[in-house]
């Protein structure tokens, strides 16, 4: 048994049986990244025993039982996956329990779904869902196709001791199947033709408005959109591979501009996705991901309902996590196919471990991968003490000495496919907010060490100073094959579309650029942008203005401490608490209208809201002309950070960027509040407060206020 990172355990139905419960379970926890509980154990073991007892009485001896599978791409696991005559059975234990709850078919039924959807050696074959509630004293009788495919059946349920009798009775049912690809459980991810459809409806109804708003004139998006269409048909037809780098202001549409070229890319003017030609656009930000594709989610179901179809909210959004999906699992899939332990510093395609598709190689199966906030891909330092650990969620992928970076890695995994391939870098300037974030110019040292043939074509705005610190051209110089396009900058801001002029505003205020007066004259009239040092009063104006469905929220950065006495608490951690947040209504107290939780520059970043609060504290201030940089220990002071090494200035380098993100999330208007602090003492004369003092604020507040920041009465 080859061991391929897909699943937890696999073997024949006979090596299974003559293995031990002891040893199926040693390998079950060896495999598991981090410890398993005692519950889970326990599960494994009640699991272990009743497949001995069913599979001991099939006739196919051939068969193939596998334990906690990976659906590629989708960090979901079957517990239990028989291939049996042909058939695929995905099995959900519940252990120990005696009622079978609808939560938990559905479950089942979206585990064959996924397969059917996402894994290419499943797509033609007949996928049986089955329930198993061992204490469960019934079985269900009826067995027939799904509503959803022909190929998939009505999820069956069962207790453990109803089991064999059920998978046999599907057997007689189906005795013509024929065999299962041997090389199932390394199948290659593939899109089947509904791949994209939420996705695509967006674009038919632009209806997703608290998303991605389009009132801006589009020509600016179509430009930069048909310019990657023209690399992508080029490098199609030259059989070459190229890659784009897209800049653009915050709030230009970077992310609707990945999104259309996807469908774009995938459909090309057809009804139905053009087979072999498709696109994939993956983002590293999980906030956004998990945001965006419940909105879409939300929006589909509605309009199904509408149209009297009889659909889940969890079929959307299981559609639409075909168009958008993290680019980590993207990358942990193609990390799944080397050699490991890697050799000479050398990736390398494990034979073993991954299926070669005629035209694909190696590679995935899409021609086209657009990642979003390219920026934001990982160090090699951080990758490798990544992988070294063995990643993280259960997965155990160890590889250690892993020899290059994230952007590296991304580039080499395209540069698999043996026919042609495009990237799109969607790069935002001076957006880097997360240690071990590599800057674009790691993308462009790797094309230039390791990929000398691919074709770049890049803004010409990559060579300012917020794009890889202004080193770009130094870093191309000696290159051949580059194209800078002006079209590949997107220079008007879609997000505040009252004030296109609100980043550069932005830019000059956090460099002290004297523009900044004469940019924040243009803009107040039409973008409202105020200052105080009430929190009470900035909640009063958010409530003023914002009517109807509009959103507002308060920001912080995740560098802020002392924010609990002004009655504001962070935003937990967690994809679902930021859903909750933007996409709430305001009936729902975890709805960022409530102005109660506010969320940081991680939940916040390429998300908007209508009017926003930035709450200012003391982790940056402004101190005699320049800014200072302050984290707090947790408990009773702040320590300066002084730039003396490399860490220290590159995490200098995010505090500021987080103000500059936070800054710029508000499409229609904001209100800036740093705090007056504790002016009070004690009757010994001590500071009430010594964390707030007035001064950690006044700085800050007088130079904004010098700006010409009006503040609110």
């Amino acid at each position: 048994m080859s061991d391929s990172n897909r699943c937890l355990y696999h073997n024949s139905f006979s090596g299974f049986l003559t293995e031990s419960d002891l040893s199926i379970l040693g390998k079950l926890c060896e495999n598991y990244h981090g410890d398993t509980r005692t519950t889970t154990r326990e599960a494994w073991q009640g699991e272990i025993s009743v497949m001995k007892r069913v599979l001991s009485q099939l006739s196919d001896q051939n068969g193939r039982i596998i334990f906690e599978y990976d659906i590629p791409r989708l960090s979901k696991r079957i517990d239990v996956v028989l291939l049996c005559h042909g058939i695929v059975f995905c099995i959900e234990f519940k252990v120990g329990e005696s009622s079978i709850l609808e939560a938990d078919v559905d479950q089942v039924l979206d585990y064959a779904l996924d397969l059917k959807n996402f894994h290419k050696f499943s797509s033609d074959r007949l996928i049986v869902p089955i329930l198993v509630a061992t204490q469960y004293g019934s079985a269900s009788n009826l067995i027939q196709e799904s509503a959803y495919d022909e190929r998939i059946i009505n999820p069956l349920v069962t207790g453990e001791t109803g089991l064999f009798k059920l998978l046999q009775k599907v057997l007689d049912g189906f005795p013509n199947e024929s065999p299962v690809n041997p090389d199932w459980v390394i199948s290659p991810y593939t899109p089947t033709p509904t791949i994209i459809e939420a996705a695509r409806s967006l674009y038919e109804n632009h209806s997703v408005e608290s998303i991605t708003r389009h009132e801006a004139d589009d020509v600016f998006t179509d430009r930069t959109i048909a310019y990657i269409m023209k690399v992508i048909r080029e490098s199609k037809e030259q059989q070459k591979k190229s890659i784009c780098f897209v800049t653009g202001v915050p709030g230009a549409g970077k992310t609707l501009v990945g999104l259309e070229v996807a469908i774009k890319q995938t459909y090309q003017g057809h009804d139905e996705p053009v087979k072999d030609e498709g696109a994939v656009y993956l983002s590293g930000n999980g906030p956004l991901v998990a945001v965006l594709t419940e909105a879409l989610a939300q929006d589909n179901y509605r309009r199904c309902r509408e149209r009297n179809e009889n659909k889940k909210l969890t079929d959307s959004r299981r559609e639409v996590s075909k168009s958008i999906q993290m680019i980590h699992n993207y990358r942990d899939n193609m990390l799944k196919k080397i050699k490991n332990p890697v050799e000479n510093g050398v990736l390398e395609i494990d034979p073993m471990k991954a299926v070669r598709n005629e035209a694909a190689g190696f590679g995935e199966v899409e021609h086209v991968a657009i990642f979003d906030e390219a920026q934001r891909s990982w160090t090699h330092k951080r990758l490798a003490d990544y992988l070294k650990r063995g990643g993280t969620y259960g997965n155990k992928l160890k590889v250690p000495n892993f020899p290059v970076s994230e952007a590296a890695f991304l580039i080499w995994s395209l540069d698999q496919r043996e026919d042609w391939a495009t990237i799109v870098c969607l790069v935002g300037g001076g957006q880097e907010i997360n240690t071990g974030e590599a800057g674009i110019a790691e993308w462009i040292k790797a094309l230039n060490e390791q990929f000398p043939t691919w074709e770049v074509h890049i803004s010409p705005k990559l060579t300012d100073a917020e794009y890889a610190e202004g080193r770009v051209n130094d870093l191309l110089k000696s290159r051949g094959n580059v194209y800078y396009a002006d079209d590949l900058h997107l220079a008007v801001n879609l997000r505040s579309f009252r004030s296109e002029k609100l980043s550069a505003f932005v830019h000059a205020m956090l460099s002290f650029d004297q523009s900044a007066i004469e940019l924040y004259r243009e803009i107040k009239d039409n973008y409202p942008l105020v200052l105080t040092r009430d929190m009470e009063k900035a909640r009063k104006w958010l409530h003023g203005k914002v009517g109807g469905t509009e959103r507002t929220g308060i920001l912080v950065t995740k560098e802020s401490a002392r924010f609990k006495p002004l009655a504001i608490h962070i935003l937990p951690p967690g994809d679902e608490n930021a859903v909750h947040w933007f996409l709430e209504d305001k009936s729902d107290t975890r709805s960022s209208n409530y102005l109660e939780d506010a969320a940081t520059e991680i939940q916040v970043q390429g998300l908007e809201l209508d009017y926003t609060c930035l709450l200012w504290d003391a982790d940056v201030r402004y101190e005699n002309g320049k800014w200072k940089f302050y984290r707090f220990n947790g408990q009773t002071k702040w320590n300066e950070l002084i730039p003396d090494t490399e860490g220290k200035q590159d995490l200098i380098k995010y505090m500021l960027n987080a103000y500059r993100v936070l800054l710029t999330r508000a499409r229609k208007g904001m209100v800036i509040c740093v705090p007056t602090g504790n002016p009070n003492k004690t009757p010994t004369g001590f500071w009430e407060d010594s964390t707030r003092l007035p001064e950690y604020y006044d700085g800050t507040y007088q130079y904004l206020k010098s700006i010409g920041i009006e503040e609110l009465e």
